[in-house]
């Protein structure tokens, strides 16, 4: 199954953080497929933090949602990652974007990500690499979602 996944780091060594990251995902949830470049971005919700590295890969895994779920969630601890404060700052920050064309709506996992359309630094990322994915949920492409925000 083909996942999207973003990454965003704020704390320390952004870039270390992200490579970590990627390193981690290839040896624990699989191949990755297609990255986006790197994007530096504001703080999205509590703004008053550093910025943020993001970008957004694509991957090929065999894994359940949930234990994909719980494996990022792994890496995210493995890497220092402190939920302290809701978007607060963090060394690593991993969120599962699609799953191929699945929807999921449960306590513990949204898919798509529900607030994707209103995010610039999953957007941006994102269409780099998947421009014509027609998100499942708004019936739209990524590169139309994005023309919308701005």
């Amino acid at each position: 199954m083909r996942c999207m996944i973003a990454l965003g780091s704020n704390i320390g060594d952004r870039e270390s953080y992200l490579a970590s990251a990627l390193e981690k995902i290839s040896e624990r949830v699989g191949d990755i497929i297609k990255r986006s470049s790197v994007i530096e971005t504001r703080a999205y919700g509590f703004t008053e933090q550093d910025d943020f590295l993001n970008m957004v890969i694509e991957v090929e895994t065999g894994l359940k949602p949930d234990r994909l779920l719980d494996t990022l969630l792994a890496i995210e601890t493995g890497l220092g990652r402190v939920r302290a404060k809701h978007w607060g700052p963090r060394t690593i920050d991993l969120d599962i974007i699609y799953l191929e064309n699945e929807i999921i709506d449960t306590e513990r996992l949204k898919v798509p990500h529900p607030d994707l359309h209103n995010r610039d630094f999953v957007l941006v990322p994102l269409s780099e690499i998947a421009p014509d994915f027609k998100d499942p949920v708004r019936g739209v492409s990524v590169a139309d979602m994005l023309k919308a925000l701005r």
